[in-house]
C-alpha cells in the first residue's frame, strides 16, 4: 500500500506541519487581552468582555490584497503583502468606530513553499500588531492544479467590537461639517490591475520607479497600505456633550476612490465638496494619470489619490481632532464641507483638473 499517496498527488501534510511551527513566534506577538488558547484548534476562541467591553457590538470585514500580489510574486518581495491584508480588513472596522479584536487569515497555493509563507503570514502578524489586534487562526491550502507555480492567494477575515453607543454610523453628519483626510502611503491595495498594466511599459519591476528613482518600480509600488486603527481609536476619545464621539463619520477610501467610498457614510441629502488644491497629489499618481492618459475623474474613482480615509466632524471639532492625528503620527489634511445636495453627484471635487494635471 501507498504510503505517501497524497504527497506524490501534490499534498504535503509534513509542510503544512512545519509552516505551522515557524508561524508560531510570529503570531504570539500579536497576543492581547481576550485570545484564548493557541494555534491548532478546529475554532479560533476570544473573550469580548476580558476585552473590557460591557455592551459590544461585534463589527466584521473581509478582503484580499488584489492583484498586487502579482508584483510580489513576480520580484519575491513577499514581506509587505500580509501588511496590505491586515490594513484592507481593519480600516473597515475602524470607520465604524470598532476596535479590531482578531484577525484569520487564509493563504492558497498549488504547492506550499513553507519559507514564502513564512513571510507572508510573518507580515500578517506585524500588521496585527499594528492594529492592535490578535492572529488567533487561519488556513493554509494546498490545491494542485488551483494554482500556477509560484503563485498564492490571500484572503482576512477580521471582527472588532464598538460600545453600543459609541458606533460611528455617518447618521449625525449635517450641512456645513468638515472634511479631513489622512493621507496614504500611496496606491494602498486598488488599482493594481489597471498599474500593473501600465507597469509593463517601464520595462521592468526592477527599474527605477518613474516617480521615484530612489528605488525600483516593485518596491515603490509595494509599499504596503496604511493601517490607521490606533491614530483613529485615539481620536475616538475626543466626546462632545453628549459623550459621543467628535468624529460624525469615516470612510475608507479602497476600490471606488474617492467618489464612491465617501457617499457611503454621508447622508443620501448631503454631499461631499473637496478642493484638489488643499492636498499634494503624490508622483505616483501623477505617473499613474501621465502613463494611462487617465482624466481626473477616472483618476477620483480608481485612486484614493493621496487620501486613505476621510473624516467628517463639526468645524469646531476640526482642530482638536487635527492635532490628535498629527501627534500620532498622521498628515492630516482639510479636504472640504458637506453641502445640502440639490441634485448632481454626492461628491464634487474642484480644481481636479487643474491641479492634478499639472504633475
Amino acid at each position: 500500500m501507498k504510503e505517501n499517496a497524497y504527497r506524490d498527488a501534490g499534498v504535503d501534510i509534513e509542510a503544512g506541519d512545519a509552516l505551522v511551527e515557524r508561524i508560531k513566534p510570529h503570531v504570539a506577538k500579536t497576543a492581547r487581552p481576550g485570545v484564548m488558547g493557541g494555534l491548532g484548534g478546529f475554532g479560533a476562541l476570544f473573550d469580548v468582555k476580558k476585552a473590557g467591553y460591557k455592551d459590544p457590538l461585534l463589527v466584521s470585514s473581509t478582503d484580499g490584497v488584489g492583484t498586487k500580489l502579482k508584483i510580489a510574486i513576480k520580484t519575491g518581495r513577499h514581506d509587505t503583502v500580509g501588511i496590505d491584508l491586515v490594513a484592507m480588513c481593519v480600516n473597515d472596522l475602524i470607520v465604524q468606530g470598532a476596535e479590531p479584536l482578531f484577525f484569520l487569515d487564509y493563504f492558497a497555493s498549488g504547492k506550499l513553499d513553507v519559507g514564502v509563507a513564512e513571510t507572508v503570514i510573518a507580515g500578517i502578524a506585524r500588521g496585527c500588531a499594528e492594529a492592535g489586534c490578535a492572529l488567533i487562526g487561519g488556513e493554509t491550502a494546498e490545491m494542485p492544479g488551483m494554482y500556477a507555480p509560484g503563485d498564492y492567494d490571500l484572503a482576512g477575515f477580521t471582527v472588532g467590537a464598538v460600545e453600543r453607543d459609541q458606533l460611528v454610523t455617518g447618521e449625525r453628519i449635517e450641512e456645513g461639517d468638515v472634511i479631513l483626510g489622512l493621507a496614504s502611503s500611496g496606491a494602498h491595495s486598488n488599482g493594481y490591475s489597471l498599474i500593473r498594466k501600465l507597469a509593463d511599459n517601464v520595462g521592468g519591476y526592477d527599474q527605477p520607479a518613474p516617480f521615484d528613482r530612489s528605488r525600483s518600480l516593485g518596491e515603490a509600488l509595494l509599499v504596503p497600505t496604511r493601517i490607521y486603527v490606533k491614530p483613529l481609536l485615539k481620536a475616538l476619545r475626543e466626546k462632545d456633550k453628549a459623550g459621543k464621539p467628535l468624529i460624525k463619520g469615516m470612510a475608507h477610501i479602497t476600490g471606488g476612490g474617492l467618489t464612491e467610498n465617501i457617499p457611503r457614510v454621508i447622508p443620501e441629502h448631503l454631499r461631499a465638496v473637496l478642493d484638489a488644491k488643499a492636498w499634494a497629489l503624490p508622483p505616483v499618481f501623477g505617473w499613474l494619470a501621465t502613463a494611462g492618459g487617465l482624466g481626473a475623474a477616472d483618476m477620483a474613482v480608481t485612486f484614493n489619490c493621496g487620501i486613505g480615509m476621510a473624516i467628517v466632524c463639526a468645524p469646531e471639532s476640526a482642530d482638536k481632532i487635527s492635532a490628535c492625528l498629527k501627534g500620532e503620527g498622521e498628515v492630516v489634511y482639510k479636504l472640504g464641507r458637506i453641502e445640502a445636495l440639490h441634485g448632481g453627484d454626492p461628491v464634487l471635487i474642484e480644481n481636479m483638473e487643474s491641479t492634478w494635471h499639472k504633475n
